[in-house]
């Protein structure tokens, strides 16, 4: 795979929207590395289509886009020419392709101002939008387990979660099930949990996906600070020191731990 105009301009617009993740994979392989722009790339403008008019109508036709663009892919469709869908269909096999739509279906939530239903409804929109992520990323690179990968997904997505909690809220989402000390504290503890259990796997994952989970890199602090001090998530301070920050990372670079 040639780093070529589409994948810099996944590169800059990553960076751009997304620079944690953009960190992750400057730090991989560049073979890697130019995989993980792209996949981040999609699911950076996956993640803000529902975000791109306050009419419902046209939010539903940007993710509608999307899931046709993952359709094609399946399908063996070349999709239509777009500065990521182009690489995207490079990348992902049929099989991978295929999750798109449920990641786009799960993108809904954002539409619209109704909270989840239940612990079920916000795990499954933790799986299908941090977990998928995490996932179509690692196959993407190499051989994995998916049940490991998704835990590790969850635990990021729930970490990044916590972290945009005051301006869904200023956006009139109603983002916890319980937004109570205790009901936030016992929802760390679960990230936390799938964190821990997912590491004791580590030998599910190969050397050639490891690259893809850096991305989790800042989830245990943030996850561990929620859990000490669970107010921290209304007044919006979830933040690690740079030291904390440019060490986890560069450590996890070096040693291919997560």
């Amino acid at each position: 795979m040639q780093f070529d105009d589409d994948i810099r301009a996944c590169a800059e617009f990553v960076e751009r929207v997304d620079p944690e993740r953009f960190q992750a994979a400057m730090a991989a392989p560049i073979e890697a590395r130019l995989k993980l722009f792209v996949i981040y790339a999609f699911y950076g403008e996956l993640s803000r289509a529902p975000w791109a008019s306050q009419e419902s109508m046209i939010a539903e036709m940007r993710v509608q886009w999307w899931r046709d663009i993952g359709d094609d892919i399946a399908q063996g469709r070349a999709p239509k020419r777009h500065y990521v869908a182009t690489p995207l269909a490079r990348i992902l096999s049929a099989e991978l392709a295929a999750e798109v739509d449920a990641m786009a279906e799960a993108r809904r939530w954002d539409i619209y101002r109704d909270p989840f239903a239940d612990e079920a409804g916000f795990d499954h929109y933790m799986d299908k939008t941090a977990g998928s992520v995490m996932w179509l990323s690692a196959r993407s690179l190499g051989a994995a387990d998916e049940d490991t990968v998704r835990a590790i997904g969850y635990a990021h997505g729930l970490s990044n979660w916590m972290r945009a909690i005051p301006a869904l809220e200023k956006a009139r989402r109603v983002p916890l099930l319980d937004g109570t000390l205790d009901g936030v504290q016992a929802l760390a503890a679960r990230g936390l949990d799938r964190l821990s259990q997912a590491r004791k796997k580590r030998n599910k994952i190969s050397t050639d996906a490891r690259p893809a989970l850096m991305a989790a890199w800042q989830a245990q602090g943030i996850l561990e600070q929620v859990y000490r001090e669970p107010q921290r998530v209304a007044e919006g301070e979830l933040v690690l020191s740079e030291f904390s920050k440019r060490f986890g990372l560069l450590w996890r670079s070096t040693t291919g731990r997560w």
